[in-house]
């Protein structure tokens, strides 16, 4: 009967088949490092990942018409919330309305574009008594508060005079219109004459005959910011 020799190493030592094991453990544990390293990666990528959407250049104010050239492009990571921000594939030729401010170099947001602000409301230059807040610019709200003289107010029966006829003999002021939109500040420079500010405001409709009834006689008015800004 033949006997079947293993093969020896020089020197007599006789070599052994080796045979291949993995342990799965160590198996397992490579597919979690590369899991991982895939998913920071997606992280990563989809954190730097940046949208081009539009800022408004200057202040706009409501009933507006803006074209896509009136806005400037700005490339920020707005991850999911890209979709609430107007892109310029939105802006038709025709442009977009606006229906509520937006600041300067404030993303316009799609909430704040439309077509039937221009239809309720309306703009108005006002002169009013004294330097205006510094907070005060286009795109703000602000109150329109009304002084009328003492004369005008108790042939109205609107309000009542001070006990010594106040200031100038004029009335409580009230509020005129609430939360008005200030489409720009006047220059001075063009005006005729001024013992004050003046002031573009947007104003409802509704409510054009009372300011215009102010103005026409001599009420005393004032804008008040609605909004302060963070710090002040």
């Amino acid at each position: 009967m033949a006997v079947t020799r293993q093969p020896q190493e020089p020197g007599g030592q006789t070599r052994r088949r080796r045979s291949f094991w993995i342990d799965p453990r160590f198996v397992v544990g490579i597919v979690l490092v590369v899991v991982s390293v895939l998913g920071v990666d997606a992280l990563v990528n989809a954190a730097n990942a940046s949208t081009n959407v539009l800022a408004a250049r200057s202040a706009l104010t409501p009933g507006e018409r803006v074209h896509a050239s009136d806005l400037v492009p700005t490339s920020v990571r707005v991850g999911h919330t890209a979709g609430l921000y107007l892109q310029a594939s939105d802006v038709p030729s025709a442009g977009v309305v606006v229906t509520r401010a937006v600041a300067a170099g404030e993303l316009v947001p799609h909430s704040a574009i439309g077509s039937e602000a221009g239809k309720s409301l309306t703009s108005i230059v006002v002169s009013v008594d004294g330097a205006l807040p510094a907070s005060i610019s286009p795109g703000s709200r602000v109150d329109l508060w009304a002084s009328q003289s003492a004369d005008v107010a108790d042939s109205r029966a609107t309000s009542t005079a001070t006990d010594d006829g106040g200031a100038g003999g004029r009335a409580a002021p009230t509020v005129l219109v609430s939360s008005a939109i200030v489409v720009r500040l006047v220059d001075q420079k063009n005006l005729v004459a001024s013992n004050g500010s003046s002031v573009e405001l947007l104003v409802p409709k509704s409510a054009t005959a009372s300011v215009l009834d102010a103005i026409a006689n001599d009420a005393v008015l004032n804008v008040l910011p609605v909004d302060l800004p963070v710090g002040q």
